[in-house]
């Protein structure tokens, strides 16, 4: 088991948890690991989200990269998946992101992109963590002219705008229609500084909201896991649609004219069924994980489509579309990938790839969304002790519980228990037709787990 990293890099309250000795460890480590088989000096970019304490941790990664004689280019804030991206086009050695993504401002984090722009597997990570507690740090002191430099790259922002002008522009100009106007939300985090820019380069319309990072207002009841706002603000000013960001910019959910929420197995349905009308979804597959909808699975099945499903993390989404070729997968969470165009999920991209949906179809983003139905869900965490998250399927009486719930659906709903990869809670997620009998069998095992797992 690993140390260090959860299931999305590493993630702790900054500068008490995530301090700058430890990241400058991990630096140091990362550059080492993902650089060894290199015959040149290393290159790493570095971006982060708008938290306080991002400049904090960037200035010990910096010192980190430095000191193993690593290069780094500072991209300043920008969103995830621009760094993915401008990895893979600037052939650097690696990219890191700081950020704690849709956590509130006093979590920061660390995540690392391969040269490839995709999020490193867990052998590499568990890699970086022993050399971190190995005692081998010292030996990877670079001195006199091979101590590395840093620069500030804030204009490859534009890169990553003309990205989408690139694949974007003609069809948008094609379909668009004078009076659809898009809602936007950056959650006052990463995508605060390109979102408009996009919109702008691509000549769609847009309102925009909680687009002024302070340092401690990323995410605060705004984004895509704080819906209400961008819900009320569309239905208000007769928008067309509303888009939400997380805190670093790779996820997505939507808001229909309605104020209704298109989620993420929502957005699946809805981009697989325009790909696949052009030809362009590949094997007529769609990857997600074992938290999707059970609606996904059936309207995958009434269309004649494969869903393969994953554990939970959009890095085992995106390693199983890799091995097999497929090029759209994602989570219900809003992380979607879209293979043919960045090898993470980009939230941006799925935000416009929806808009080209809803413009070539010349639908309403409310009839769109009817491709798929829903089954209720309800998802309750249960607060254990960090050290247990773990055990939950080796107590009894827990087991049990789970069992003979499982029994009495009989394939018409379902029961999910899984510990966060990031924090002290075991996860409970159920299924089924009637929303008041899952929502109290769902609190009645997660006041189980608390009480077993203190």
């Amino acid at each position: 088991m690993k140390k260090y990293f959860g299931t999305d890099g590493i993630r702790r309250i900054a500068n008490t948890e995530l301090t700058p000795g430890l990241v400058y460890k991990v630096a140091k480590a990362g550059a080492y690991v993902l650089s060894k088989h290199t015959d040149h000096t290393p290159t790493i970019l570095i971006g982060r989200d708008t938290r306080i304490s991002g400049t904090l941790i960037e200035s010990a990664m910096v010192a980190g990269f430095l000191s193993y004689g690593a290069n780094v280019k500072l991209l300043g804030v920008i969103p995830t998946p621009a760094v993915a991206y401008l990895t893979r086009k600037l052939k650097a050695d690696a990219g890191v992101v700081i950020s704690a993504s849709h956590n509130t401002y006093e979590f920061n984090g660390i995540k690392y992109f391969s040269n490839k722009g995709t999020k490193i597997d867990d052998n590499l990570e568990e890699e970086i963590e022993e050399i971190m507690d190995s005692g081998k740090l010292d030996e990877l002191t670079a001195v006199n002219d091979k101590i590395g430099v840093s620069q500030y790259c804030f204009d490859l922002q534009d890169e990553y705008v003309y990205f989408f002008r690139k694949h974007f522009d003609e069809v948008i100009e094609n379909n668009l229609i004078d009076d659809f106007v898009v809602g936007i939300d950056t959650a006052n985090g990463a995508t605060s500084v390109v979102a408009e820019k996009v919109f702008k380069a691509l000549g769609i319309k847009y309102k925009i909201i909680n687009n002024n990072p302070d340092g401690v207002n990323i995410n605060e009841n705004c984004g895509s896991t704080h819906l209400e706002m961008l819900k009320e603000f569309v239905v208000e000013n007769h928008l067309n649609l509303g888009v939400a960001y997380d805190g670093d910019g790779d996820r997505c959910l939507a808001v229909d004219e309605k104020g209704n929420e298109i989620d993420g197995d929502k957005l699946l349905a809805i981009i697989s069924s325009n790909l696949r009308e052009k030809g362009k979804l590949k094997k007529d597959t769609i990857v997600a994980t074992v938290m999707s909808n059970l609606g996904l699975n059936k309207y995958a099945r009434d269309n004649g489509l494969e869903l393969l499903q994953t554990k939970v993390g959009d890095r085992y989404v995106l390693q199983e579309m890799l091995k097999e070729g497929f090029n759209l997968g994602g989570e219900q969470s809003g992380h979607i990938i879209l293979l043919d165009y960045n090898p993470t999920g980009d939230g941006i991209l799925t935000s416009i790839m929806l808009i080209k949906a809803i413009l070539e179809s010349k639908q309403k983003a409310s009839e769109l969304a009817k491709t798929i139905k829903l089954y209720p869900q309800v998802l309750i965490n249960s607060k254990v002790n960090g050290d247990k998250k773990y055990d939950y399927d080796k107590d009894k009486e827990i087991k049990q519980a789970i069992e003979k719930l499982e029994k009495e659906f009989a394939g018409n709903g379902r029961v999910l228990i899984r510990p966060s990869g990031t924090e002290p809670l075991v996860r409970v997620m159920i299924e089924g037709e009637d929303q008041e009998y899952i929502t109290k069998k769902a609190r009645e095992i997660a006041d189980l787990i608390e009480s077993k797992l203190k």
